[in-house]
């Protein structure tokens, strides 16, 4: 029966994710070829400014196998790139923050009643590699079979944003080496789950725009709480998880249509820092 159960959510969330990228693409097509309706030939198209939402990653000639691994490749010199590495230093600020309240965080969340524990069931299965994997391959699966170039792209930069996530987490948690919050092994930070889920809710933001991409990290928030309720990691491990996966999502997704800014600044009291994301070309 649970098995079934995945299996029908893996379809319906490929169904879903899947059109979505080719209705895109079909509006940006609809609205060139009204552009150039009762355009005699001598005419000089007219070129209006791209708003932010429009500025989605350009679809490459080819998404096949070896195009996958060869932007693979690419992908591991793009990771050091200096939005990463500010992203990286804000979560983990961000980690260390929250550190003081890791124990009270999870023992409110599990301290609820069964509806809680109920809701949060599929949570586990979910976040988990496998299901991030299946619905990546799907979602390239569908744009390969049914020739739909930007969502076999949407479905490549999925599934190389999970290896990237993969390949950053796995390390970090042998060498950290911190002990879960349920005593079950030494492999709590940072959470996987919060990874897979954060970098597939970058790659569709930057994919679809954020008119789609409120319900990858509503989800993507949905998955990382839950890891708090079920005890197997502590608020610092998913907050940086989750830093891990926005690095991940926008390493596999470098073409340029934003870059951030970190600036330092004095006021009156001490200082401050201002966090600035330009879009432009």
């Amino acid at each position: 029966m649970r098995i079934r159960f995945l299996a029908s959510l893996l379809a319906a969330l490929t169904l879903i994710v899947a059109p979505l990228a080719a209705q895109t693409d079909g509006q940006t097509s609809s609205q060139t070829e009204g552009q150039t309706d009762g355009r005699t030939d001598h005419q000089t198209p007219v070129q209006k400014p791209d708003s932010g939402d429009e500025k989605k990653p350009p679809t490459p000639e080819h998404t096949g196998i070896h195009a996958f691994f060869k932007d693979l490749g690419q992908d591991y010199k793009n990771l050091w790139h200096v939005d990463n590495l500010v992203v990286a230093g804000l979560g983990g600020g961000a980690a260390l923050a929250v550190h003081p309240w890791d124990q009270d965080t999870n023992a409110h969340l599990r301290s609820h009643y069964d509806l809680v524990n109920d809701i949060y069931a599929p949570a586990k299965y979910y976040g988990g590699t496998p299901i991030q994997i299946a619905l990546s391959v799907g979602t390239y699966a569908y744009g390969r079979i049914f020739d739909e170039p930007k969502v076999s792209h949407l479905g490549m930069d999925l599934l190389r944003a999970q290896i990237i996530a993969e390949s950053i987490v796995e390390p970090l948690k042998f060498a950290v080496g911190r002990e879960r919050p349920d005593g079950s092994n030494n492999q709590s930070f940072p959470s996987g789950h919060a990874a897979a889920t954060f970098a597939g809710a970058t790659i569709i933001e930057r994919h679809l725009g954020w008119k789609y991409a409120w319900a990858g990290y509503a989800i993507a928030a949905y998955v990382a709480s839950s890891r708090l309720h079920d005890n197997v990691h502590y608020l610092s491990d998913v907050v940086f998880g989750s830093a891990v996966g926005v690095i991940s999502g926008r390493t596999v997704t470098q073409h340029g249509a934003s870059y951030w800014t970190f600036v330092p600044a004095t006021t009156p009291d001490g200082g401050m820092v201002i966090l600035m994301m330009h879009v432009g070309e």
